[in-house]
């Protein structure tokens, strides 16, 4: 399923559902990408200061994808419902 995400709190918490998903713990995903906990729980809280290299590492072990494409013409408070 397409998720839209248009903060970092919402990209975090996308990876956060994922990561739940999939049964591991933030140190068990940390583990997969050798980052340490802390470093997973700023990406999912969407903490300025996280790399993009951090994200899109998370991403590859969690099996997703980042897709670039138009804005769509969904209001920020449909987006926010999601989460």
């Amino acid at each position: 399923m397409d998720q839209i995400a248009r903060t970092p709190q919402q990209i975090g918490a996308a990876v956060r559902r994922r990561r739940k998903q999939m049964a591991l713990s933030q140190d068990a995903l940390g583990e997969r990408i050798r980052l340490r906990q802390a470093t997973i729980s700023k990406l999912e809280a969407g903490e300025p200061g996280v790399r993009l290299r951090t994200l899109l590492d998370a991403l590859s072990a969690l099996g997703l994808e980042l897709v670039i494409r138009p804005r769509s013409t969904v209001s920020p408070r449909d987006i926010e419902e999601i989460f």
